[in-house]
């Protein structure tokens, strides 16, 4: 029996669930709360006021809408306990418990975690007083530093800093100006790690792990990682710098040991693992946990799975991850371009008319909406992020080509975008390719 399916979240990583889930033949119709223009109106997909942030109200929202599965996409939610409270109302969700969510919602409670459970990480230290944080930083050791609010700040509470006296100015911004809000009231402070940055996620019944093929997002605005850090540029899946053999020991020491610690810790983790990690001389380490699909990485992760993502969802609900092992797409390579409004990530226009996606259609491309919205049926731009196009080829370079021509195609004023998106790729391939000819 077909059943509805509630998809919670409003950008691109949203409309790439809800536009999967819709492809299941066991689902009849999926509601995004709030969604955007993209997930208005697609055959089985449409958008509804759920009241999503009063969850007795959301339970009563889903019993009367006959509401099968909800699946939460944002952060948020997940850290306020919303899986906690749908399920114990008997509403079958998929996401971790807010414990466990803990993972992304508290760096300190995170580095303190993977401390305690022998997962590789930086050196670090957390702090609540801006004086002693910058008493640390003055005698740190470490060669270079980072400072990150410790609570949630969507993917921007991050500051590298270039100097000891710029890591205390990234203190005093977090913790006195409040440049995060109340996610800086606890700062932690690292030592900067260096190494390609890449991004490993996998679906967990709370014993059984299944990691999904690895990406790499693009976090800075422009060309050549150049400009401000951002919620993401885009993103390539797979990344060809973690081998098999790789993938499996970030597997064994990285997504396993979090499973099985925080099980041990009593909040056993079901739903998606992200583990931003950084390839260094001395091996994988992890740079942060996410406890949800990434936002661009879902754009290029989804597209490649051959599997029933409907199922591979209620086998990871019910504990049966083992049996139902999600299979990919072998041989290709998908790549997203985020279209952005001048002006993100800080302040930008909304409201502009976006034209051009019949012409991406019949390019063959997936267009996912994030800042979005419907006006007098005209589609504008609503967010900073507005648009992911995304690009599915057996070849890098060529999706990469596509996904630009798709880009191209689709128009905005003022639209902000890359044009390199997988150039760490490619140039290890190239690399590789060359070394490969010298032997040869």
């Amino acid at each position: 029996m077909a059943e509805t399916v509630l998809v919670i979240g409003g950008g691109g990583r949203e409309h790439a669930l809800a536009w999967k889930l819709a492809q299941s033949l066991h689902v009849k119709q999926v509601l995004v709360a709030p969604g955007n223009a993209g997930t208005a109106g697609d055959g089985k997909i449409s958008n509804t006021a759920a009241p999503v942030g009063d969850h007795a109200k959301l339970v009563q929202f889903c019993k009367e809408n006959n509401v099968g599965l909800v699946v939460v996409g944002p952060e948020a939610p997940l850290a306020a306990g919303i899986i906690d409270d749908l399920t114990a109302a008997g509403v079958r969700c998929f996401g971790p418990t807010a414990k466990a969510a803990q993972l992304e919602a508290s760096k300190s409670f995170s580095k303190d975690f993977m401390d305690r459970h022998g997962i590789p990480t930086a050196r670090w230290k957390s702090f609540t007083d801006p004086k002693e944080a910058c008493s640390f930083i003055m005698s740190a050791d470490f060669p270079a530093l980072v400072v990150k609010a410790s609570g949630l700040a969507a993917g921007k509470g991050v500051i590298v800093a270039s100097s000891k006296e710029e890591a205390c100015k990234a203190v005093n911004e977090i913790m006195q100006d409040k440049a995060f809000g109340d996610a800086g009231e606890t700062v932690v402070v690292e030592e900067l790690l260096e190494g390609e940055e890449v991004s490993c996620l996998c679906f967990t019944d709370g014993v059984t792990v299944a990691p999904m093929p690895p990406a790499q997002d693009h976090k800075r605005l422009l060309d050549g990682d150049l400009g401000p850090n951002t919620g993401g540029m885009g993103a390539y899946c797979p990344a060809p710098q973690i081998t098999k053999d790789l993938l499996e020991k970030i597997r064994d020491i990285v997504l396993l040991k979090t499973v099985n610690g925080i099980r041990q810790d009593g909040a056993p983790y079901v739903g998606v693992l992200y583990a931003g990690l950084m390839l260094t001389k001395d091996g994988p380490k992890v740079l942060e946990f996410n406890c949800r699909f990434g936002d661009p990485e879902c754009q290029v992760i989804l597209p490649l799975l051959q599997s029933d993502l409907y199922d591979v969802i209620l086998a990871t609900i019910n504990g049966k991850l083992a049996s139902c092992m999600p299979v990919w797409l072998e041989s290709h390579a998908a790549v997203t371009v985020v279209m952005a409004s001048e002006g993100y990530p800080s302040n930008y226009a909304k409201g502009l008319e976006i034209t051009g996606f019949q012409k991406a259609k019949e390019l063959g491309l997936e267009v996912f909406h994030a800042g979005t919205a419907l006006k007098g049926g005209k589609v504008v731009s609503s967010g900073g992020r507005v648009l992911t196009v995304t690009s599915i080829k057996k070849d890098l370079v060529v999706a990469l080509e596509e996904a630009n021509k798709g880009v191209a195609a689709l128009q905005f004023e003022g639209a902000v975008y890359r044009k390199d998106i997988g150039f760490r790729a490619i140039a290890f391939l190239n690399k590789a390719r060359c070394v490969l000819e010298d032997i040869m």
